[in-house]
């Protein structure tokens, strides 16, 4: 069985069908590159899967569990939410981090937060804030910001915002980490910082879904490719598949339109 499963998921906004359809699995440690063109559905499918968006159609299966079916209502509860969404990382394209606070604090609030939550966070509230506090400094320093960490968002560059807003993504250790078009804000130089990280999380093991334009990353980093056109899956299959032998027009137009562009 594979770690994740998507079953025929579907999304519409209106009579606009934003995602048609879609299936796909992914092992454990695997990593998939989803590229399209803008407005292919890309971006919607990822927030389905963060739970951001709630499926019209249905199912996704993590690690064996059935977290969301669109025909048991059971699994569309509100107050079940919150919960899945740990489950999946998602790092925006606009870096998102809370201005008002540090580098440091960016990382460490949401987990602040959910253990408030657990019933012996009163009796041991300082041990927990410095366990916390030590996870957030050992993953900055992962990200290269070890000097960084009492920074406040304007006073980082673009690329080390996006190392921080990953930072925070892994804080919570989900199952899967996403990336939305995390290179899309940035210029070249940047680009390539960022997408080292991402590189090295690879080899820790991470299952990533990655949202991007970067053809040549998608093709020497990932196990998986899925190109979508118009709500649909066009063409999956290995980089080597869909890069050097696509079996749509519309994969091989994409493809050769974003040669010209890069």
């Amino acid at each position: 069985m594979a770690f994740l499963e998507i079953n025929h998921l579907e999304k519409h906004f209106g009579s606009t069908r934003v995602l048609e359809d879609i299936s796909f699995t992914l092992e454990k440690g695997q990593v998939l590159a989803i590229i399209g063109s803008s407005g292919s559905g890309k971006t919607t499918l990822l927030r389905c899967l963060n739970f951001l968006e709630t499926p019209d159609q249905g199912s996704i299966t993590l690690d064996g569990k059935v977290l969301f079916d669109a025909n048991d209502p059971a699994t569309r509860a509100k107050q079940e939410i919150r919960k899945k969404r740990l489950h999946f990382g998602l790092v925006f394209q606009s870096f998102n981090l809370f201005p008002q606070y540090t580098a440091l604090k960016n990382v460490m609030l949401a987990k602040e937060l959910l253990k408030k939550e657990s019933p012996d966070y009163k009796e041991n509230r300082k041990a927990i804030q410095e366990e916390i506090r030590a996870e957030a400094e050992g993953l900055l320093e992962r990200m290269g910001l070890s000097d960084r960490m009492s920074n406040y968002p304007q006073q980082l560059s673009g690329g080390q915002q996006q190392r921080v807003a990953i930072a925070r993504a892994l804080a919570l250790s989900p199952d899967i980490l996403c990336f939305d078009e995390p290179t899309s804000a940035l210029d070249p130089e940047l680009t390539g910082e960022v997408l080292k990280v991402i590189r090295g999380l690879k080899g820790s093991d991470s299952t990533m879904i990655v949202v991007t334009h970067e053809m040549e990353f998608a093709r020497h980093v990932s196990d998986k490719v899925i190109f979508m056109a118009d709500g649909v899956i066009e063409e999956m299959g290995t980089p080597e598949q869909v890069f050097d032998n696509p079996q749509s027009e519309k994969t091989r137009q994409f493809l050769n339109k974003s040669r010209e562009e890069y």
